[in-house]
């Protein structure tokens, strides 16, 4: 039996946005508390949806100093600014931060604990307050799913939080937001919402249910990426960006990731790399270092991104896939962790820590293939050049 996990309540497509009040009013709430970061705040788009809702009769405080890879401290400053009012759901604007940074939050306005106390294994099913997601990059999912990550400051520990509790009631996916991302931004993400779809479907924890999200999801991400990279006012490459990301979401929240996830957490933690940009950097040879786990379900994957036919070898398609995923990292300009300027002493020196983290966090336990931590070491090595 598999039990799936989704949002209560979507609202989908160019101008979703302008539905916010309906879809509050439909989930029976009145107070919203909204977190996000100071670029959103000061662009118009904070003001945007202060309009919407107070033309509905809703008013709204906001919290607008969200940092990226959220930190405890972060989710501490905001539940205080939550708690000098009253308020019976939290909405998360902008990309992963805000909204991984309002289901924080969330859970903490209603339950004694902490954020370190809620990390893997422990799953947080009893719930908070209501969540709702409004993401303005196509990429990271976090509408979709029941899982938060916060990064302890003090340990450079990406906490990798999981649990029903965390699953927002409403999601807002509207596209239009995304048109003003920049490249780098696009490709990080872009990238990212990639690695969720196939991950999802080579995990051992997937079903035919995530397999479906996660092969269209896998299609629409790598047709559209290039033209939402280089075209950035393309609707229809941003519309299918945005729509995979969020198929794919669904699919890693019920599938769960696996081995670049994990080993990308504590890149992000101990270097601030961008998430969606470790990713990259780690797909094409996690992937090919996976593929003996399972060749069928690497090969189904490039056939349903188009890589190859369905008259190549399972064989020959898992080699394309790596191929096309390194092509791709060049098309779009992903570095290297060296090329990116970071520190090789300091690199070298944490990887027996990095490679601990990363199977800590248990995303590592769902590859196909499945590490040891020497083994992760040595794939480090590898990513570095």
């Amino acid at each position: 039996m598999t039990t799936l996990v989704l949002p209560n309540f979507v609202r989908i497509g160019g101008g979703a946005l302008n539905d916010l009040p309906d879809a509050i009013r439909q989930a029976g709430l009145k107070s919203p508390f909204l977190i996000t970061d100071p670029f959103m705040a000061k662009s118009g788009a904070l003001d945007r949806v202060r309009e919407l809702l107070h033309d509905a009769g809703i008013a709204l405080r906001a919290f607008t100093e969200t940092v990226p890879d959220p930190t405890v401290a972060c989710v501490n400053a905001a539940l205080e600014h939550l708690r000098e009012g009253r308020h019976d759901c939290v909405i998360g604007f902008g990309g992963g931060s805000p909204i991984d940074t309002a289901k924080m939050v969330a859970i903490l306005a209603a339950h004694d604990t902490t954020p370190a106390a809620l990390k893997v294994p422990h799953l947080q099913n009893e719930p908070g307050l209501p969540i709702i997601a409004i993401p303005t990059t196509a990429g990271t999912g976090s509408e979709a799913t029941r899982v938060t990550v916060i990064t302890d400051e003090e340990t450079d520990e990406k906490m990798l939080c999981m649990g029903s509790a965390y699953q927002p009631r409403i999601a807002i996916v509207d596209y239009e937001l995304t048109l003003s991302m920049p490249k780098r931004l696009t490709a990080d993400t872009g990238t990212d919402a990639l690695t969720h779809a196939l991950e999802a479907y080579v995990s051992r924890k997937a079903c035919p249910f995530t397999d479906g999200l996660a092969l269209t999801a896998m299609h629409r991400i790598w047709t559209w990426l290039p033209t939402a990279c280089n075209d950035p006012a393309n609707r229809k490459a941003r519309e299918a960006v945005m729509q995979g990301a969020f198929e794919a979401g669904m699919a890693f929240s019920n599938a769960s990731v696996a081995l670049v996830h994990g080993m990308s957490r504590p890149i992000g933690a101990h270097f601030h790399v961008p998430h969606g940009l470790s990713n990259a950097m780690l797909l094409p040879e996690i992937t090919g270092w996976s593929i003996s786990g399972s060749p069928h379900r690497y090969a189904a994957a490039a056939r349903a991104m188009g890589i190859v036919t369905d008259a190549v070898s399972d064989t020959m398609a898992g080699e394309a896939l790596v191929e096309a995923l390194r092509e791709r990292n060049a098309e779009i300009g992903v570095p290297s962790p060296q090329a990116f300027g970071l520190d090789s002493r300091r690199w070298d020196n944490l990887l027996p820590l990095m490679a601990d983290q990363a199977l800590a966090s248990g995303s590592p336990a769902n590859n196909p293939r499945v590490p040891t931590a020497p083994e992760i070491v040595e794939l480090y090595r590898r990513v570095w050049a």
